[in-house]
């Protein structure tokens, strides 16, 4: 696969072949096999250590793959030019757990931020592409707001709108729902499904919270003994 800006719609978004990923102390994931297409919300679990945010830092370019295929967004992640990671990138939006707001400037400036980053230059498009994003993940009057003055999970619906605000390909969220209460959590967690299903934006959400994985149920692959592990395509060979 090229690295290119042409985009095939029968392509998964994300193709993970035969991977191998390290760390410092030897292999994290081996044999991992993995395929998501347009449109899909898919859960990563698996227990603390087990190489989740490992694998999702890999699919964006943040940590090097030892081995195998690795395809995101158009891109061969494996042997990614420096130069076109930034690329790669504007296709993909993470949520964190933790937020990593900036909290020297506002929300509104948090997302331009974002934007003037990644090439948008006009005040008025930027305006209204913030205006548009703040509103579709429910905070539209919290524009001029500190976010250190919000709610957590105000807080992390700021983060789901940095995520969002470059209309990408693939969202990667990493324990997006960790720091909140049970109720906040199934608001963060529907939000995400609403946007999948709205937008067709294909989703990886990495998590511990079993109880949001039984109340929006939906594929779930689990990384155990150093690989991964489709249950779904387990399901299939019973």
């Amino acid at each position: 696969m090229d690295n290119s800006d042409n985009s095939t719609t029968n392509q998964p978004i994300v193709h993970l072949e035969n991977l191998t990923i390290s760390h410092e102390n030897g292999l994290l994931l081996t044999d991992v096999n993995l395929s998501l297409n347009e449109g899909e919300f898919v859960y990563l679990i698996g227990k603390s250590g087990a190489g989740k945010t490992s694998l999702l830092r890999s699919l964006y370019a943040d940590r090097p793959i030892d081995n195998g295929i690795a395809e995101v967004c158009g891109y061969d992640v494996v042997n990614i030019k420096r130069r076109h990671i930034p690329q790669l990138r504007r296709r993909i939006g993470i949520v964190f757990q933790n937020f990593r707001l900036l909290d020297d400037r506002n929300v509104y400036a948090n997302l331009e931020f974002v934007l003037r980053a990644t090439g948008w230059k006009k005040k008025n498009e930027i305006q209204d592409q913030i205006e548009k994003t703040l509103t579709a993940v429910g905070i539209a009057d919290k524009a001029f707001v500190n976010p250190m003055h919000l709610s957590e999970g105000e807080q992390q619906r700021v983060g789901i709108a940095r995520a969002l605000i470059n209309n990408p390909t693939l969202i990667l969220a990493d324990e997006p729902t960790g720091n909140l209460d049970p109720v906040t959590s199934a608001e963060i967690m529907q939000l995400l499904l609403d946007i999948n299903r709205q937008t067709r934006t294909t989703m990886l959400i990495s998590t511990h919270d079993f109880m949001m994985i039984d109340k929006f149920p939906a594929r779930v692959v689990v990384c155990e003994n150093g690989t991964l592990v489709d249950t779904e395509k387990n399901e299939e060979m019973k």
